[in-house]
Order: structure tokens, then sequence, then C-alpha cells
């Protein structure tokens, strides 16, 4: 007989919590792991119970459920993430991806496309609800192809400058990150400039964002 899959459910609802409590109830193959109330404590117990899957709401008080997603790459490696949201814009649904989210439904989604989700993320697959499938597509229907490393122009170590950059990082952080001179930092940053067409440090960071680097 197959294990059961182990699920955390992560939400600042409590009534949607019990909700989600209740459909998995129907569902002989899942236990309940635990809960959490925001990103920070959804860490911590994933940590702590290895769960199978995380239903993870993307915004919650006192810890956000992307830096949630980013964290649970190192913490949990092995849990997958479907995330359950109200929030259906393009830079939710893509931010989510590119954190490593397995799976994007919505709040709304009827019992038997949720179980459905639930099920084929909790067995590492990657499903979307159809109304996230259909901006997928029409995403990347609508933009050009794009080179498969953004910014083919840079060297490697100018592509490991912008990405700290676009996290926001100063100067001297980054030379202390990537143990380079304060000149040096200067010195590439001034070439990534140059080579990206912009005359500022928050240029930068949204062209680097708007590749998928962050």
């Amino acid at each position: 007989m197959n294990e059961p899959l182990r699920i955390l459910i992560a939400d600042d609802h409590p009534l949607f919590r019990k909700g989600l409590r209740a459909l998995l109830a129907t569902m002989p193959q899942t236990e309940v792991a635990g809960e959490a109330t925001n990103g920070v404590e959804a860490v911590r117990l994933a940590g702590e119970l290895r769960p199978d899957l995380i239903l993870l709401d993307l915004h919650m008080p006192g810890g956000d459920g992307l830096t949630a997603i980013r964290r649970l790459a190192t913490v949990a490696p092995q849990t997958h993430i479907l995330v359950v949201t109200m929030f259906d814009d393009d830079d939710s649904v893509f931010a989510a991806l590119r954190a490593g989210a397995r799976g994007y439904t919505l709040k709304d989604t009827d019992d038997d496309e949720m179980i459905r989700a639930i099920t084929a993320v909790g067995h590492g697959e990657a499903i979307f609800s159809p109304s996230i499938a259909g901006r997928i597509i029409a995403f990347f229907a609508q933009r050009p192809s794009q080179p498969a490393t953004p910014f083919p122009s840079l060297t490697p170590s100018e592509h490991n400058v912008l990405q700290l950059l676009a996290r926001g990082l100063p100067n001297e952080t980054i030379a202390g990150r990537l143990n380079l001179s304060h000149k040096t930092v200067r010195n590439y940053v001034s070439a990534i400039f140059s080579k990206l067409h912009v005359a500022s440090r928050a240029e930068a960071i949204v062209r680097a964002r708007e590749a998928g680097i962050e």
C-alpha cells in the first residue's frame, strides 16, 4: 500500500484552511501534516515535518509566499509546492514559477480540479488551473523568442554582478559576496550599464527582472 501524501497547508485565512482540510478528508491517500499562517511559519514547519506537498498562498502577513518558495528550495527541496491563491496576474504567476512552484491554481477552482492539481503536484508533476494555463500560453504567444541566456553580451562575471544588483544589493555587499574589490565591482557595473543601454541602477534592475534575473 502506498504511503499517504503528507500535506502542509499555508494560508492566513482560517475558513479557507478549514475548507482545504475538508476537501483533503475526501481524498483517502492524503493526510494533513500541519498548518501554517504565514510564509515564515511554512518554511519552519516544512523543515520540521518534511511534507510531500505544500498548498501555499502567495500573499500572507508576516512572511509572504514568494519568499517562502525561494527558501523552501533550500530547507525542504524534496517538498513540492502548489500555489493556491486569489491572484492571477502575470507578475504573481511567473514570479511563483521562477521561485520554484510546480503548480498554480486559484482559490475559486472547483473541487475536482483542485483534487487533480493536489494529486499531480504532490507526485512531482507540474499543473496549472485552466485559467492560469491560458494566461501562460497567451503570455508566451505574444512575446518574441528570447535567447537561452539573457544578455549574452555580458561576461560570466558581469552576469554574477547583475544578479546581485537585481536583488537590490549595494556595491560593497556585492564585492563581499563575490570576493572582489570595490573598484572591480564599480567597473563591472559601468560595463553592465553600457551593454544594457541603461543610465541607472534602477533601470538595470528593471531590465534584469524583466529577463527573469532576480
